[in-house]
């Protein structure tokens, strides 16, 4: 029998790299869950008849009701960040695919969680922001955080042998260093939002391509894989891998490493999630060795790049820390896309809201809210 799937984001780069999956699979969509793209909402509610779907924005949600009116099979509408957590806790899926960007996300992974599903996680805030919540829910109900980041991903798949799993001493996380690797500060003080766009790599949607440029995001994707695989921070090693062909790899006690290799391709950690632990063959393409001339290691400077150095003292800290710094980034990042702010501003800020406090101890859903609102105010007010 097809699986059944809930995508939350559709029309974001993983959401449309999801529904390829799920078109090469031939899952069923049940639900669909977008911010205001209503014209590529409405050809994915055409193609893959979702029984429900929620629409972030109030207008768009407007917009889209006025053109489903009157179609037949059309359905039930969702609205606002509140339908976005309906539709997570919903029975009918049998998973819960979460690509939402940002803390928005939260939400719907603790919904999905407490009422069953299973999760695959693109959404790497809910364990930035709310760690200890997201893992206490999923172990208090039985269910999964299947890891679509593909950094998380590899060292998933390289820990599948349970026995070797345990002998777990290291992480290393790769990064391919974004468009500004080997820069310094001062010939980076004048890159505008074009400059940081350009990835080397990966086709990614606009944020995630920043903190990419920042290095921010192999900040909070260190923070998720102190969460996902309970290893603490000193043992996980950012590398720089230029050409994203070794996505991470693990080391055991004895000192022998396995990586987890292929194309730059999110369609294949996305489908590991949706079919683990089965293989399936896919729609991404081989990795061919005859084109391979080298691959590259280099070590990703901390110096330069603040936000990597910013989220490793959040997670020392503890606590709201990691909160606190995706709060701050999220947004300097926005300020950043509008030509509000140069882009080592951003790296200034995460750092300094880090340092602002202590941020330790145990912490409420809505203490995650109101730290990331304070986040947020402190940098407007120090722009």
């Amino acid at each position: 029998m097809a699986k059944k799937l809930t995508l939350l984001g559709s029309t974001g780069s993983i959401g449309t790299q999801s529904l390829d999956v799920a078109r090469a699979q031939g899952y069923e969509v049940y639900a669909l869950a977008a911010n205001s793209n209503v014209d590529l909402l409405l050809k994915q509610i055409e193609e893959f008849h979702p029984a429900y779907v929620a629409v972030a924005n109030p207008d768009a949600c407007d917009q889209l009701a006025a053109r489903l009116g009157g179609v037949a099979g059309a359905p039930k509408l969702l609205r606002g960040a509140e339908g976005i957590v309906e539709l997570a806790k919903m029975e009918g899926p049998d998973v819960v695919l979460n690509a939402v960007v940002g803390i928005a996300g939260l939400g719907a992974t603790l919904a999905a969680l407490e009422n069953g599903h299973d999760v695959a996680l693109a959404n790497k805030e809910s364990l930035v922001t709310g760690g200890h919540l997201v893992t206490e829910a999923a172990a208090k109900h039985g269910t999964k955080l299947l890891p679509v980041d593909s950094e998380h991903s590899a060292i998933f798949q390289c820990l599948q042998d349970a026995h070797s799993a345990k002998t777990l001493t290291k992480i290393l996380l790769t990064a391919s260093g974004g468009p500004f690797f080997g820069m310094k500060r001062e010939e980076l003080a004048g890159k505008t939002r074009a400059d940081a766009l350009k990835h080397p790599n990966w086709n990614m949607g606009a944020k995630i391509t920043i903190d990419s440029a920042t290095l921010m995001n192999k900040g909070l994707e260190l923070i998720e894989a102190v969460w996902l695989f309970g290893l603490p921070p000193e043992k996980i090693q950012v590398v720089v891998q230029r050409q994203s062909i070794i996505h991470s790899m693990v080391q055991f006690s004895d000192n022998s490493i396995l990586a987890q290799l292929g194309v730059p391709d999110m369609r294949i950690p996305i489908q590991y999630a949706l079919t683990w632990p089965d293989r399936f063959p896919g729609c991404a393409p081989e990795l061919d060795f005859t084109q391979l001339k080298s691959i590259t290691f280099d070590v990703a400077d901390e110096e330069t790049f603040r936000c990597l150095a910013a989220c490793k003292k959040a997670i020392a800290k503890g606590g709201l820390g990691p909160c606190a710094a995706n709060g701050a980034n999220e947004e300097a990042v926005r300020l950043f896309l509008e030509d509000k702010i140069g882009f080592l501003d951003i790296g200034r800020l995460v750092e300094a809201v880090v340092d602002s406090d202590s941020f330790g101890g145990s912490y409420t859903l809505d203490d995650v809210y109101e730290c990331d609102r304070m986040a947020r105010q402190f940098v407007l007010s120090h722009i």
